[in-house]
């Protein structure tokens, strides 16, 4: 797969500099990389020898890969903390969304007059020369400024996250502020503010869909904390901008509570993500369709402000190499301004850090990171999308919508349309009804996808001149084997094993599939077994019997032989049941955000009432902890739950 692709690319990369203008074609999708069954995982990876290593010295393969990880090293450490720390996969990644602790009593607490405001991305990228909010192709530039027209009527504040509040030094007391609704529904402009729109393009289920942009959200601008990390505020559902296209700008509820629920439930199981600092009503109604099937009707509207450390996409980059030669020096700047900011431990990389790696035989074969920040770069970028979607796949987590206007050059979970954790195990579950047909972005095509997206943001580098062929073809090898390693890491983590089991592994999930098992709380459960060889054959399955329902005896037998395998494994590794069971509850959640549970907090929101989303978000910000009293929100879903509009969602909002 990675050679058929690398061909591709270097095929797309060659006519690119001959026409200096993207063809895009639509691509066929053959899945390579599939997440089940396992057996064709491990003949995707493929092994690479160091040629100089960090001493000057030669070094097996495994070095070549410690050598790539130190490239990103220090943002993962500094820059990253975009998550308070959620790189890291499980329990500790993330804080309580409640956000109060010991520590931040003495932190800065600012009100929103005193944040600190700094415009980088206006004042160092082009822009469009009008204002204007007719739509139309933006060229030459990569923003808009526009202001936010949402029109309101007395707003209200639905949800806030204290935890976000404390990532810009804000006072939780100004969600107290009787302004504070008029404020984040644009009604009133934020004091030093630099309200701006987005330039990006993409593809779309496979296709360049051109220009697309931020058509409903509206960047603020840049805050600087008292830790000199910068941050963007956005309000999604803030009126029309020249990139809204025949649409209204305006977002409404029931998408705005799952995009604030999820971005919070995401950061608190630990995997990057866009943040969600307030959720406002706008008091307008939205008239929508949502099933696309010509009976629309009045919602409520509403406003969510998401912060991040940018919203950088694969799709910012590409919509100026499509534009060709005029637009292709805009990639580098935009390239240029994405390191200087974002990934500053690549802007001057010396030989004495020497990255370099053979990719077959011979001196041109060599990639050489340190004699180009790009290649360095666009490495970096794979391997940490790589990372990103084997986080997914360890909670059950299906995006819905991988366009590539929906990839975060900072590997952050972005842009959440119709989400949905997996309930019963089913590899080929979407939650999108527009990608029914061809299930491209079902939750198993996941790691390919990815794939897929690194292959045209590098295109979009190489078109750029920025990097080789040689160079793109090493930054997708390198997302295959990052994704490999941490996934293997994750599920050998998750079932508590000493090493990881390929076949353990591969036959537990040949099996949820067969018996659709419940994901999250299997794996919860599973932590329960104990590693005793000696306990009866009926008495097996006991500790599981929650979640294996209604199956007859051959499924009994199937499911005892794996527990009895499972077990063996166990009792090799010489750890104890409790300190397993600890270890194994720190990275298999209890609770996730269920697509019922977020429709039951639109129900109730909808009727004015916003208590329900301000517990949910409240248990989502504990999803490793057992918290007694809250069992229902870990409930397996109602009947009710499988219904159109609840389990599978359109892209209307």
């Amino acid at each position: 797969m990675l050679s058929q692709i690398s061909a591709s690319l270097s095929h797309t990369s060659s006519s690119l500099t001959a026409t200096t203008a993207f063809s895009f074609r639509r691509p066929v999708f053959r899945p390579k990389f599939p997440f089940y069954p396992f057996n064709r995982f491990n003949s995707q990876k493929r092994r690479f020898s160091t040629v100089v290593s960090m001493d000057g010295a030669s070094s097996p393969a495994s070095a070549a890969a410690a050598s790539v990880e130190s490239v990103s090293e220090d943002l993962k450490n500094q820059t990253l903390e975009h998550n308070n720390g959620s790189n890291n996969y499980g329990r500790d990644g993330g804080k309580n969304a409640t956000g109060i602790d010991s520590i931040s009593q003495n932190r800065v607490k600012l009100k929103l007059e005193e944040l600190k405001w700094d415009h980088s991305f206006v004042r160092e990228l082009p822009g469009d020369p009008r204002t204007d909010l007719i739509p139309r192709e933006v060229l030459h530039s990569c923003y808009t400024k526009v202001s936010p027209s949402a029109e309101v009527d007395n707003p209200q504040l639905v949800a806030w996250s204290d935890s976000v509040a404390e990532l810009l030094d804000l006072d939780p007391k100004e969600f107290e502020r009787p302004d504070f609704p008029q404020i984040f529904s644009g009604a009133s402009l934020l004091d030093g503010a630099m309200p701006y729109a987005q330039c990006y393009g993409g593809h779309q289920f496979g296709m360049w869909a051109g220009q697309l942009g931020d058509g409903r959200a509206i960047t603020l601008g840049e805050v600087l904390n008292s830790k000199s990390q910068r941050w963007e505020l956005q309000l999604k559902g803030a009126g029309r901008t020249p990139y809204s296209r025949f649409a209204d700008g305006l977002a409404v509820l029931r998408s705005s509570i799952r995009e604030f629920l999820c971005s919070e439930a995401i950061h608190s199981l630990g995997i990057p993500t866009t943040r969600a600092l307030c959720l406002v009503t706008t008091g307008k109604y939205v008239t929508r369709d949502m099933f696309y099937d010509g009976n629309p009707k009045d919602e409520p509207g509403a406003i969510v402000c998401r912060v991040a450390q940018s919203f950088l996409r694969f799709g910012s980059y590409q919509i100026h190499a499509s534009r060709g030669k005029d637009d292709l020096g805009l990639v580098c700047t935009l390239a240029d301004y994405a390191i200087r900011h974002h990934f500053p431990h690549l802007e001057n990389l010396s030989k004495s850090e020497s990255l370099s790696f053979s990719t077959g035989e011979g001196d041109d074969s060599v990639v050489d990171l340190t004699s180009n920040k790009y290649a360095a770069w666009a490495v970096e970028v794979a391997e940490r999308t790589a990372s990103l979607v084997a986080k997914w796949q360890g909670v059950g987590f299906t995006h819905g919508v991988l366009n590539t206007d929906n990839m975060s050059v900072l590997g952050l979970t972005i842009d959440y349309g119709p989400f949905g954790f997996l309930d019963a195990f089913d590899p080929s579950f979407t939650p999108n009804t527009t990608d029914l047909p061809g299930r491209r972005y079902c939750f198993a095509n996941q790691p390919d996808i990815g794939l897929w997206n690194i292959a045209q943001f590098a295109t979009t580098l190489s078109a750029a001149q920025l990097i080789n062929d040689k160079e793109a073809n090493y930054a997708m090898e390198r997302y295959g084997t990052k994704f490999m390693d941490e996934y293997q890491a994750i599920m050998t983590k998750k079932l508590g094993l000493p090493k990881y089991n390929k076949q353990l592994i591969s036959d537990l999930l040949k099996n949820m599939a067969v018996d659709k098992v419940d994901y999250t709380n299997f794996f919860r459960l599973l932590s329960n077994i104990k590693a005793d060889p000696t306990i009866q054959e009926d008495e097996l399955l006991i500790p599981l019997k929650a979640v294996l329902l209604d199956i007859g005896k051959e499924r009994k037998d199937a499911w005892t032989s794996w527990v009895k395998s499972y077990i063996q494994e166990l009792s090799a590794s010489g750890i104890s049941d409790e300190d397993r069971k600890t270890s194994m509850d720190s990275v298999n959640p209890k609770y996730i955000l269920r697509n019922y549970l977020c429709q039951s907090a639109i129900d109730a929101a909808e009727q004015g009432d916003f208590e329900e989303v301000r517990r949910l978000l409240k248990v989502m910000g504990r999803p490793y902890d057992e918290q007694p009293g809250m069992e229902k929100y870990a409930r397996l879903p109602p009947a009710w739950a499988y219904r159109p509009g609840v389990c599978m969602l359109s892209c209307s909002s």
